[in-house]
C-alpha cells in the first residue's frame, strides 16, 4: 500500500496546528536583537541566548501597550504562542505581551504587599461604602487613550445618556503611571463639588501582570482607600485582580461592568419611563375625554347671543308686568288700608260740648266730695288731738300730779320698791325736788 504524500502546506500546516495544540500560551526569556519596526507598527525581532534563538513577532495592537521602549541586546521574558510562519516554514512566536528579565518575582511581591495592607485594614469589608444609587455624575480616571474608555463611555451612554461624565486623564501604564493615577484620585476629590462627581470609576483594559502592575503599587492603593468619594475598580479582564480592586469599595469584573453597575439604578428608572408613559397617556386621555364631555355639555349649554337677548328682553317684560301689577295691588291695598282708617277716625271723635259739660259736672261733684271729705278729717283731727293732750303728761302735772324717778332715772311707781333714805327726784309742772325718803306708808 502507497504511504499518502503531503503538500509542504499541508505538513507545516499540521506541524503548527500540533505546535499551538500542545504548546500553550508560556514565558520565554532572552535577548533581543534584529529588531524591527514595520511602517504597519507591528514589532519584529530574534529572541536568543548563548545556545538558540527563535524569531519573534508583536503585532500593533499589543505594541501600544509596552510600559517601555524595546531596545537591541535587552533582557526581556515574553507571554507567547508557538505558531509557524506558514510562508517560509519558520518556527516564531506570536507574542502576547513583554517584560524586563527579572519580572518573574512580580507576583512574590504582589503577595506581600497584599498581606501588608491587609494586616493595615486597607481592605476590610466595613470599611466599604456603598455606591449611590443615581449618582449626580461619574468620574473616571484612565487613559483617553484607553480602549476600556470607550467601552465605558458607550455603556453609559446606551444605558444612562444623561448621566455626567468627568475624565480625570493619567497613563493607566508605564513607569510613574501609579503615583498620576493616585494625583488624579487626589484631583477628582478635590473638585468633585465643583464637578458634580459622587462617585469614581479607575479602570483599563486588560493585560499581563505587568501591564497592570500600576494597579498593584502602594502609592495607588493608599490613595483609594483614602477617598472620600467611593470608587468602583473595572482594571483587565474578570480573571486579573489587582491590590487596587481590594482597596476600592466594589470590585466590577471588566470596565464595561462597572459602568453597568454605575448606570443600574438610571438604566432602572429609564426602564420605568415607557411604563410611566404608559400610564400618563391613559391618564391624559381619561382627562381629555371627561373635558369633551365637559365641552360637549357646555356647548349644549351654549345659546346664541341673539337668542339669549330675546330671552332677556322677555323675562324683562314680564317682570315688569309683574312689577306693575305689584305696585298697583299694593297702592290699592295702601288706599283701602287708608279709608279704613279715615272712617275709624272719623267714629272715634268724641263730641266735645257733651264732654265738657260732663267734666263740668265731675269738677263740681269732685270738689263737693273733696270739701266734706275735708271736713271730716279735721273734725277727726281735733278729736285726736284732744284726746292726745288728756295723754300728756305735762297736762297731768298741771292738774296737781308729780313723777318721781329714783338715782337711775326710773318712775318709782310703788313706795315699798325704795329703801331707807333713798334719794329721789320728784317732777312737778314747772320744776323737779331733790329729796330723801324718811318713811313710807300704805294707803
Amino acid at each position: 500500500m502507497l504511504t499518502p504524500v503531503a503538500s509542504v502546506s499541508d505538513f507545516v500546516l499540521q506541524i503548527r496546528r500540533a505546535l499551538e495544540a500542545n504548546i500553550p500560551l508560556c514565558w520565554v526569556g532572552g535577548e533581543i536583537s534584529n529588531l524591527t519596526r514595520a511602517a504597519s507598527g507591528h514589532l519584529y525581532f530574534t529572541l536568543k541566548d548563548a545556545r538558540a534563538q527563535i524569531r519573534c513577532t508583536m503585532w500593533r495592537n499589543r505594541v501600544q501597550l509596552l510600559p517601555f521602549q524595546l531596545r537591541e541586546g535587552m533582557q526581556v521574558e515574553v507571554r507567547a504562542n508557538i505558531s509557524i510562519y506558514e510562508a517560509r516554514g519558520d518556527l516564531q512566536l506570536a507574542v502576547d505581551s513583554i517584560r524586563r528579565a527579572g519580572m518573574g518575582n512580580l507576583y512574590e511581591i504582589f503577595l506581600r504587599l497584599k498581606a501588608q495592607l491587609e494586616t493595615e485594614g486597607l481592605f476590610a469589608s466595613a470599611r466599604k461604602r456603598p455606591l449611590p444609587a443615581l449618582p449626580a455624575g461619574i468620574g473616571i480616571i484612565t487613559s483617553p487613550a484607553a480602549a476600556a474608555l470607550q467601552d465605558v463611555l458607550s455603556t453609559l451612554a446606551r444605558r444612562a445618556p444623561a448621566l455626567p461624565v468627568v475624565l480625570y486623564p493619567s497613563p493607566v501604564q508605564g513607569e510613574g503611571a501609579a503615583a498620576q493615577l493616585a494625583s488624579a484620585i487626589a484631583t477628582a476629590n478635590a473638585r468633585a463639588t465643583q464637578d458634580g462627581v459622587q462617585v469614581l470609576l479607575l479602570c483599563r483594559g486588560g493585560g499581563s501582570m505587568e501591564d497592570l502592575w500600576a494597579f498593584n503599587e502602594e502609592v495607588l492603593v493608599r490613595a483609594v482607600a483614602a477617598s472620600a468619594l467611593p470608587i468602583i475598580s473595572g482594571v483587565g479582564h474578570e480573571t486579573d485582580t489587582t491590590l487596587a480592586d481590594f482597596a476600592a469599595d466594589l470590585r466590577a469584573p471588566t470596565p464595561t461592568a462597572a459602568a453597568e453597575i454605575l448606570s443600574a439604578g438610571w438604566f432602572e428608572q429609564r426602564s420605568r419611563l415607557p411604563r410611566l408613559l404608559e400610564r400618563l397617556q391613559r391618564a391624559l386621555q381619561h382627562r381629555l375625554g371627561n373635558a369633551d364631555q365637559r365641552l360637549l355639555h357646555l356647548q349644549q349649554r351654549l345659546i346664541h347671543p341673539r337668542t339669549r337677548l330675546a330671552r332677556s328682553a322677555e323675562r324683562l317684560k314680564l317682570l315688569s308686568l309683574r312689577l306693575e301689577n305689584s305696585q298697583r295691588m299694593r297702592l290699592q291695598r295702601q288706599q283701602t288700608r287708608l279709608q279704613n282708617l279715615r272712617h275709624r277716625l272719623d267714629k272715634s271723635q268724641p263730641d266735645l260740648a257733651q264732654r265738657q259739660a260732663c267734666l263740668k259736672g265731675l269738677e263740681r261733684a269732685l270738689t263737693q266730695t273733696m270739701r266734706r271729705r275735708l271736713e271730716k278729717l279735721q273734725g277727726r283731727t281735733h278729736l285726736a288731738g284732744n284726746s292726745l293732750e288728756l295723754l300728756n303728761p305735762h297736762a297731768i302735772l298741771q292738774r296737781g300730779y308729780a313723777i318721781v324717778r329714783d338715782e337711775a332715772g326710773r318712775i318709782v311707781r310703788q313706795a315699798a320698791s325704795l329703801p331707807h333714805q333713798a334719794r329721789i327726784e320728784i317732777q312737778l309742772a314747772d320744776s323737779s325736788l331733790q329729796a330723801r325718803v324718811e318713811k313710807s306708808k300704805k294707803d
